[in-house]
């Protein structure tokens, strides 16, 4: 039988003449804009020091607004369908410029009014259109509007019979998406290319996309997951010639594109946008020179704690259940785990102390003899906790009722005491040793634990025969490495599968 390995996952005055002009600057924190006004050789003056411009409400469609005196004709005002992103919506022809509502939008884009201006919002874009009451006015593209950080001429927002619409080939000009006549497009998003550079303390990674996506970055185990959701683009492996990202591999997850490379105790994560007009870039940095903003409990992925609590057993001679624990508690630290054992021959740690650790832990077990007085029992016996914990916080969590923050890190599950079990029962199996399952509810500190926990008896004391197999140091050895083995394989399978989102995560 191959055993699987021990070792530890790794934000002045301006002149407008004429028409409308934007003016915008983009600060390391975000934009900062002031404001749009209609004016004829009229002085603007800009906010005092410190002030911001009120805070943007939402547009509401059929909200009513001075109209253009006199009706359009029919050359001049037309509606007809558009199909927008695939939805089939009512569009208005004014002048020859095609116009949809920001209600027909909303399912791509999300817009909001403040003092003149429009704020639209989508697909990593931000676009800043300035509203003109006068309808011919606004189809012209002497209005200045903004695109994420370029100011461009191009036509601008104005209403229709009281209702907000826009201009669909600004809007795709802005969004980089395609627009003709009744056909509003946006691209699949794809990958366009990948590049690296390597640094001093920090590699980076730049993905290049044809539009925005969801990007998330996780770690498992010692592995930094970026997941781009939604995206099309190869599976495949790259090289790149830095020192802390040597490899990366690109793989198909269902819809989504996964970005993986390794990543060691040492190095931090920072993932961040770049938008621009018809493309976005997704930047990697990883490396010592990143700092490590992680939330600590993340840490108890890759530097979970072990508890082993050796019972203390009077009358049977020599200290078995100290023995194997020492003993697996060696085989672990060598592997890179970080054990913890709550005695030694001379002192015994204090209850509560005890349970202090019991709470942090993240595999608890206790090694007993099995102890009745006149029970006819034998054999190794390894228990699960049945019923609830003694802490109102684990039951809320698993019971659904309490969600906190990187819960599934705090509070585990009853299964997974149960895998742990079967892992620890299949190892003795492999060394010869035969061990049955129970459940228990009497063991304080198996209530107190919430992670794995388990008692694992290592024979009964009134039994003979128990006590002569455990006085052979090849038994104890037995059951010390499948402890040991066990608790390595139930962590690392914890750590792969176990995705964190980090502090730095980019929605």
């Amino acid at each position: 039988m191959t055993r699987p390995p021990l070792r530890r996952p790794q934000a002045g005055t301006l002149i407008l003449r004429g028409s409308v002009l934007l003016t915008a600057a983009l600060a390391c924190t975000g934009l900062l804009w002031t404001t749009f006004a209609h004016a004829q050789q009229t002085e603007i003056p800009a906010l005092p020091p410190g002030a911001t411009p009120a805070s943007p409400t939402p547009v509401t469609p059929g909200t009513a607004a001075p109209e253009r005196p006199g009706n359009l004709s029919a050359e001049q005002l037309t509606y007809g369908k558009l199909s927008f992103a695939g939805q089939a919506v009512q569009s208005v022809t004014l002048f020859g410029a095609e116009y949809a509502s920001v209600d027909a939008v909303r399912s791509l884009l999300s817009a909001t009014e403040d003092g003149g201006i429009v704020r639209v919002t989508g697909l990593g874009h931000t676009l800043l259109l300035p509203i003109d009451e006068d309808q011919q006015r606004a189809t012209t593209d002497f209005n200045t509007v903004q695109l994420d950080t370029n100011r461009v001429q191009a036509r601008t927002a104005t209403y229709v019979n009281g209702t907000l619409h826009l201009p669909l080939d600004t809007l795709a000009r802005g969004l980089g998406a395609q627009y003709r006549a009744g056909s509003f497009t946006v691209p699949a998003p794809s990958l366009v290319g990948v590049s690296s550079r390597a640094g001093k303390d920090t590699d980076r990674l730049v993905l290049d996309l044809n539009r925005d996506v969801e990007v998330l970055d996780e770690q498992r185990g010692g592995n930094a997951v970026v997941t781009l959701r939604g995206l099309k683009g190869e599976a495949r492996k790259y090289t790149t010639r830095g020192a802390f990202v040597p490899s990366v591999t690109l793989a198909r997850s269902g819809e989504d594109l996964t970005l993986t490379f390794p990543l060691t105790a040492a190095s931090g994560l920072r993932v961040f946008k770049v938008v621009r007009p018809g493309s976005v870039r997704v930047v990697v940095d990883a490396g010592p020179g990143v700092p490590r903003t992680n939330p600590e409990l993340l840490g108890r992925v890759t530097r979970p704690l072990v508890l082993l609590d050796p019972l203390t057993v009077q009358g049977v001679g020599r200290d078995i259940t100290l023995e194997v624990a020492r003993r697996a508690a060696l085989l672990m630290t060598q592997a890179g785990w970080q054990v913890k054992v709550t005695r030694d021959s001379a002192n015994t740690m204090k209850l509560d102390d005890k349970l202090v650790l019991t709470r942090q832990s993240d595999v608890y077990i206790a090694l007993d003899l099995g102890r009745l007085p006149g029970a006819k029992r034998s054999g190794v016996t390894v228990y699960e906790q049945a019923g609830r914990s003694s802490a109102q916080l684990v039951n809320a969590v698993r019971t659904g009722s309490a969600k906190p923050p990187y819960a599934v890190l705090a509070v585990g599950n009853g299964g997974n005491s149960r895998k742990l079990s079967e892992l620890l029962r299949g190892e003795l199996k492999g060394g010869g040793v035969t061990a049955s399952a129970e459940n228990t509810t009497r063991i304080l500190t198996l209530r107190e634990a919430p992670q794995a926990a388990l008692l694992m008896e290592l024979g009964w004391a009134n039994n003979a025969e128990d006590l002569a197999k455990l006085g052979v140091d090849d038994r104890l050895d037995v059951m010390a490495v499948s402890l040991a083995r066990s608790v390595a394989t139930y962590l690392t399978a914890r750590a792969n599968n176990n995705a964190n989102l980090s502090a730095g995560g980019t929605p």
